[in-house]
């Protein structure tokens, strides 16, 4: 993903808490990783229809690159695209925007699971055309 190419991407703003800024005045680096989770929950909400809350979905993977510090006071925005949806994993590329610029870019990879069992289970089609959908 690139600042200046995002014709594809989800975006979601974040409101900056007081509680997100360490002591050097920016926000800690642990805090990026709650922004992902809000840009995705907004994601399956908006684009694949459910809530995280209401299916069964485990994070298996997350891997945060950072690029620059985000000061308190910055507009940040999370843009994310799914890619490459597997049979029950849905790998999903982020970049964080702090007034406009990079600040982080991020993947993680969220996998359907049976509630029951623990088990994953095929992502349902209808999900995958809404994705589709969305990227085009």
């Amino acid at each position: 993903m690139s600042d200046s190419d995002d014709s594809d991407d989800y975006v979601v703003e974040i409101d900056v808490r007081l509680r997100d800024i360490d002591f050097m005045g920016h926000v800690n680096n642990a805090t990026y990783a709650t922004y992902l989770e809000e840009a995705r929950q907004a994601y399956f909400s908006d684009v694949v229809g459910v809530s995280l809350v209401d299916v069964g979905t485990v994070l298996a993977n997350m891997e945060i690159d950072y690029s620059s510090p985000i000061e308190a006071d910055a507009d940040v925005t999370v843009a994310l695209r799914a890619t490459e949806i597997g049979t029950s994993s849905l790998p999903i590329e982020y970049e964080i925007r702090a007034d406009g610029k990079r600040a982080a870019t991020a993947r993680t990879v969220q996998v359907l699971v049976d509630r029951e069992t623990g088990n994953s289970e095929p992502i349902p089609d209808d999900w995958r055309t809404r994705i589709d959908a969305a990227g085009e």
